[in-house]
C-alpha cells in the first residue's frame, strides 16, 4: 500500500500537464457481483507491442496480448523477465517508451484519476496498519474512495468475516491476503491486479485464496494474475502468456501450451530398467531412470502393448501408471531451452497486431 502510494505520487509529480479531474463524490456503493460475461467477452486490457527500457536494458520489448471481461489471465516469467514492469505500466505507476495500453479503454498513465475507480490492485508483499482490524481497514479504504460500502458484507465475501474485529497484526498470512483481497474491491472493480497473492502461504491457505480468485471470475470480472507458482496458474488460470526477457514467448490456455510444448503421455513401469529392451522392439520412445522405464503413448491401444510385454518378459515390476507434463514442465523446459538457444520464441496466438 505504502509503495503504491509513493509511486502514484511520483507519477503524478511528473505528469503534471495531465487535465485535471474532480475528486469522487461520496456515495453509497455497496459491492455488487458483475453479471457473468459470455466467451466473447469484449476485451478489458489490451497490450500492443508495449516497450519500456531502463537504460540500455530493456526490461519490455515489444510485448503483446488482451485480457477479456470474465477469465483469470496468468502472467508468467523468471525474475527480471519484465512482468513487475508491465503490470506497473497498467496499473499507471510507470510511464511506457513506445506502444499502446488500454485498460478498460483509457491510457492509465494519462487516465489514471479515471481508472483508479474502476481497478482493484493487491501488490507485492501487501501489507498494512498492524493495529487496525480488517472491518477498519475496509471503512478506511472506502473512505479514500469516497464511498460507502457494506464491510461485513465484503469481508464475508472473501471468507474473513470471522476474522473482522481481529488485528491486523494477529492475522496469519493467508488472512492478511484476505484483506488485501477485500481493499481491491472496496471499488467495486472491473480488473483485478493480483501480484503473486499466494507467496509465502501454507497449501490450506493458498487453496482458500484461490476460492477467493474463482469467485472474482464467477462474477464477471477480469483477473490478471501474476504467480511463481506453476500449478496455481494451471488450475486458475483460462488464458496464460509467458514472459522472458521482456518478450512474450508462450500463450494460449494451459492445456493448449501443454499439448504444444509439452511431451506426449507416457507410462511409467516401476521395476526392472532391463525391462526398455523388450519394450523397445514396440517402436515406441523408451527411456529410462532411476527404478523405473517411461514408454511414450501415441494411443490407448499402445498401453494394451506394453502391459502385455511387460507381463510377458518375466522381469520384476512393482506398479504401472501414465504421466502427463504439466505446466511447470513445460515452463522449465521452454525457458531453458530459449536461454540455452535451442529454439526459437514463438509468437503468442492472439497478440494485438
Amino acid at each position: 500500500m505504502f509503495r503504491l502510494a509513493s509511486d502514484l505520487y511520483k507519477r503524478r509529480q511528473a505528469n503534471k500537464h495531465a487535465p485535471a479531474e474532480k475528486p469522487f463524490p461520496v456515495k453509497e456503493n455497496t459491492p455488487q457481483p458483475a453479471p457473468n460475461r459470455p466467451a466473447s467477452a469484449p476485451p478489458v486490457i489490451e497490450v500492443s507491442h508495449l516497450e519500456k527500457s531502463y537504460g540500455k536494458v530493456h526490461a519490455v520489448n515489444d510485448v503483446s496480448f488482451t485480457v477479456r471481461g470474465g477469465e483469470v489471465f496468468s502472467f508468467l516469467g523468471p525474475n527480471g523477465a519484465g512482468k513487475s514492469t508491465t503490470v506497473e505500466i497498467m496499473e499507471g505507476l510507470r510511464n511506457r517508451n513506445a506502444g499502446d495500453v488500454r485498460v478498460l479503454g483509457l491510457d492509465p498513465w494519462t487516465r489514471l484519476n479515471r481508472l483508479k475507480s474502476r481497478i482493484g490492485v493487491i501488490p507485492q508483499d501487501f501489507h498494512f496498519f498492524p493495529r487496525l482490524t480488517p472491518r477498519e481497514a475496509v471503512r478506511l479504504y472506502a473512505r479514500l474512495f469516497g464511498l460507502h460500502v457494506d464491510a461485513d458484507e465484503l469481508l464475508a465475501r472473501v471468507e474473513l468475516l470471522d476474522k473482522a474485529d481481529d488485528l491486523y497484526e494477529t492475522l496469519s498470512g493467508g488472512q492478511h491476503q484476505k484483506v488485501g483481497v477485500a481493499l481491491a474491491l472496496v471499488n467495486d472493480p472491473e480488473v483485478c491486479f493480483l501480484d503473486e497473492p499466494t507467496t509465502g502461504l501454507d497449501p490450506r491457505a493458498r487453496r482458500s485464496i484461490w476460492d477467493v480468485i474463482r469467485r472474482l471470475r464467477n462474477e464477471g470480472r477480469a483477473v490478471f494474475l501474476t504467480t511463481h507458482y506453476l500449478d496455481e496458474a494451471q488450475h486458475l488460470a483460462d488464458h496464460i502468456a509467458i514472459i522472458n526477457e521482456g518478450h512474450i514467448v508462450a500463450g494460449g490456455t494451459p492445456d493448449a501450451l501443454i499439448a504444444q510444448f509439452g511431451r506426449p503421455e507416457r507410462m511409467c513401469i516401476v521395476g526392472d530398467t532391463a525391462l526398455a529392451d523388450r519394450l523397445r522392439p514396440l517402436g515406441l520412445q523408451v527411456a529410462t531412470s532411476a527404478g523405473s522405464v517411461e514408454v511414450e503413448l501415441r494411443s490407448k491401444a499402445d498401453a494394451l502393448s506394453i502391459l502385455q510385454a511387460v507381463s510377458a518378459s518375466g522381469l520384476r515390476w512393482e506398479s504401472v501408471s501414465t504421466v502427463s507434463d504439466t505446466l511447470e514442465d513445460v515452463f522449465i523446459r521452454l525457458v531453458g531451452r530459449l536461454e540455452e538457444g535451442a529454439i526459437a520464441a514463438p509468437t503468442l496466438p492472439g497478440a494485438a497486431t
